[in-house]
């Protein structure tokens, strides 16, 4: 009986094989054959070989039912009793495996958790488990004491993406995912990066003295050019418009910024749009602790993954279309130490710099010319993420991805070594949950370990490129582990707004590594927003896949300060800078970022409703119509000419009314849904699910604007691109604008509404008010 279990339980489970993208389609043609070729042969054994058995005849030859039964001979009653007994042998068999199928897979009634932190009712992912014991075993998984070891396991001087160092960081990774019995698979891409110059450096010269930094500025334009120097702050938009203001020409300027507020690829395009012809960068002086000879490195691609292949993966065998990415600057840019910096700006004439920047530098003028050199490298190198998952017991093809880089410019001790040990680390928990602790998700976990991160996401976004269409309705979250641990003061969070009640709840269980309380108590305190949250910026990790995929991303860090770790983009980012830094805890903190991350991520693949909040965006929506209605209407006072009364704020409030009443549907249909019903959870997720993707503009190109979200991406689509329209039309009045201004109103408008159509569920529920 037991050997005929067995049989029967391979049969309906199967046996697992690996497969990569490209023999998936050729495993599948050998499905197909390999099942045709079964029901071939059943029907042989059953009609003869050429399938016209005796009993297609029967009709003809039938005899009465008693002449039947009075005719069997003991050889057909034997025959009979044989059968009998075969079909209850099978009965029993599919009566147990259905019986112990209904033992293991838990039921939505199962896994009634509420959202606040009130009583916890029983849970789902594993029978009589609930999230209290959940904690625990992970609780009883984590330590400080582990990581050590891990920090030497993945610590690496010479680690840069594509190189021999990165590879072997891959290959431990793979190992250790291995050892924890998961299932593995790597996913190679062949992308193209700058590196320096093959003399070492670029070069520029300032007053007759010429220096040449080894640091460097990938996805810069080459070339030599010579303009004046002006001095413009952080490059900010507002700096700039600033300078504007007081009659500052900055065409064929060479800008001179200091490092922080915004990434560099921003201070770079912000430059290009007044017609500068090149941008300096050099440490800020008020970090004088980096020291004056330092080196900076970094890129300038105003978006993320392979620049020579937007909105296409760098797959070796794709056909790439000749086209660059739209991020792309077409200005020189480079970075210079501290002391080149302050060389240049105490020589430096011209007016003073504004009050508001609080200092001493001239701004620059005619004079002050700057000769600079840019000649970077152009290289293709072979990438590889490794991925490794623990799959779920009810909705396997649905899972959380939490990810770190694993490449840095020089040692990247906080940049990428601390992440990658973090995500390993909760790898092995988990994984030990699952085989020794009775954790059974209802949902899958995927690991990733990142290549080409330093070059702006391009592994991840790579992988994001590739497999879009696949992700968009499996991935419903990213976790990002990039810079967790950079400090001990404070606690940021920067993270889609679905995902704010789940970091609420996170933070007020997880213990603070500093003292005596847990993280919200110490760091949120009465005010989570203002002391906590931080908005995703362009060159975190986790933007891509909120901005150009639609998948709800956190990013979370211990940090002294609310700029950037000091030494990111250096070769100064070491083990012993980190524990200067954090008063030597870095693996106490280590522990307190995995706890973090692994609260999320199991609440995530536990509860019976995925932890999304999808009222969250009523205020944000609410926030940016307020805030350009106030702004139209000004318009129209000044120059109604310009917007006329054709336009009206009727269409966005409605569609913002449409988003809160649909939200609201949400949670009503959630109350009095039928809970024991797992297809019912699903399709309650599914349309959880939407929300983040549905706010992707569908009326821009992936290729030309990557960041498509409008209320969290970038450009002239998203509502804060109409506020800046509307700026536009009141300082420079122009016709052209406010046609542009009409056209973009009008499809951010029906983006909203239709992210409210798909939330309200059937096409019954539709709310058609506009």
């Amino acid at each position: 009986m037991d050997q005929a279990r067995s049989t029967i339980s391979k049969i309906f489970n199967g046996e697992p094989h690996s497969y990569t993208r490209f023999n998936l389609t050729r495993n599948m043609e050998e499905d197909n054959s390999q099942v045709e070729m079964k029901l071939s042969s059943d029907m042989d054994e059953e009609t003869g070989g050429n399938g016209a058995g005796e009993h297609l005849n029967h009709n003809s030859n039938r005899k009465p039912y008693v002449a039947q039964k009075l005719g069997r001979t003991p050889k057909n009653l034997c025959f009979m009793a044989v059968a009998t007994l075969l079909i209850f042998i099978i009965g029993y068999l599919i009566g147990y495996l259905v019986h112990r199928k209904k033992d293991l897979a838990p039921t939505c009634a199962d896994s009634m958790v509420r959202y606040d932190d009130g009583a916890v009712i029983k849970t789902g992912a594993a029978p009589l488990m609930n999230w209290d014991k959940v904690k625990k075993l992970l609780a009883e998984q984590v330590s400080a004491d582990k990581f050590d070891s891990v920090f030497r396991e993945f610590s690496s001087d010479n680690h840069r993406a594509g190189s021999l160092g990165d590879e072997v960081l891959g290959e431990k990774v793979v190992k250790r995912f291995r050892e924890y019995g998961m299932k593995i698979w790597t996913d190679e891409h062949f992308v193209k990066v700058q590196d320096a110059p093959a003399s070492g450096s670029n070069s520029f010269s300032y007053k007759g003295k010429e220096e040449s930094p080894t640091g460097f500025l990938s996805y810069s334009a080459n070339g030599t050019i010579t303009g004046a120097a002006l001095y413009a702050f952080y490059g900010e938009e507002n700096n700039l418009r600033l300078l504007k203001s007081r009659n500052v020409n900055m065409t064929g300027r060479v800008i001179l910024v200091k490092t922080g507020r915004i990434s560099f690829a921003e201070k770079v395009a912000n430059a290009a749009k007044m017609g500068a012809s090149a941008v300096l960068i050099y440490p800020d002086p008020s970090k004088a602790s980096i020291g004056g000879s330092t080196q900076l490195y970094g890129h300038v691609h105003l978006g993320s993954g392979d620049p020579y292949t937007p909105a296409f993966p760098s797959f070796n065998h794709t056909q790439f279309p000749p086209i660059n990415s739209s991020g792309l600057p077409k200005i020189l840019a480079q970075t210079i130490t501290l002391d080149m910096a302050i060389s240049i700006l105490r020589q430096l004439g011209g007016a003073n710099a504004p009050e508001e920047w609080e200092s001493p530098n001239k701004l620059g003028d005619d004079s002050d010319a700057i000769t600079l050199r840019v000649d970077n490298v152009l290289r293709e190198k072979k990438i590889v993420n490794v991925f490794g998952v623990i799959k779920g017991l009810v909705d396997a093809d649905r899972y959380v991805v939490i990810g770190a880089q694993r490449d840095a410019w020089g040692p990247g001790f906080a940049a990428s070594t601390v992440g990658t040990s973090v995500l390993v680390e909760l790898a092995r928990s988990i994984s030990d949950m699952v085989k020794n602790g009775g954790f059974k998700p209802r949902r899958s976990i995927v690991f990733a370990s990142w290549s080409a991160g330093e070059y702006g996401s391009v592994g991840a976004t790579e992988w994001l490129e590739g497999y879009l269409s696949s992700l968009s309705m499996k991935a419903f979250s990213y976790i990002n582990l990039d810079g967790v641990v950079t400090g001990q003061k404070y606690f940021k969070v920067a993270a889609s707004p679905l995902l704010h009640g789940l970091v609420e709840s996170t933070l007020k269980e997880v213990n603070s590594p500093n003292k005596a309380g847990s993280l919200f108590s110490e760091f949120a305190k009465d005010n989570m927003e203002s002391n906590v949250l931080e908005p995703l910026k362009l060159d975190n990790a986790a933007y891509p896949f909120l901005a150009f995929s639609g998948i709800p991303s956190a990013s979370f860090r211990f940090t002294s300060e609310d700029s950037d770790y000091l030494y990111f983009g250096t070769t100064l980012d070491t083990r012993e800078k980190l524990n200067a830094a954090t008063g030597n805890k870095v693996p106490q903190l280590a522990e307190a970022a995995t706890r973090v991350a692994g609260h999320m991520v199991l609440r995530l693949v536990h509860n019976h409703l995925l932890r999304l909040d999808v009222e969250k965006y009523n205020k944000i929506i609410r926030n940016r119509v307020v805030q350009i209605n106030n702004k139209v209407h000004s318009v129209l006072r000044l120059q109604p000419q310009l917007l006329s009364k054709v336009l009206t704020m009727q269409w966005l409030m409605s569609a913002y009314g449409s988003y809160s009443r649909a939200s609201s549907k949400l949670a009503t249909d959630i109350q009095d849904s039928n809970m024991d019903d797992i297809e019912m959870c699903r399709t309650l997720n599914d349309r959880i699910m939407t929300v983040e993707r549905n706010f992707l503009s569908p009326y821009v190109s992936p290729r030309d604007t990557p960041f498509r979200h409008i209320l969290l991406g970038s450009g002239p689509h998203t509502l804060q691109g109409l506020y800046g329209h509307l700026e536009a039309l009141r300082m420079d009045h122009p016709e052209a604008d406010a046609k542009l201004f009409r056209n973009q109103f009008a499809l951010a408008t029906w983006t909203i509404q239709s992210c409210a159509n798909s939330l309200a569920g059937d096409v019954w529920s539709l709310d058609n008010e506009i």
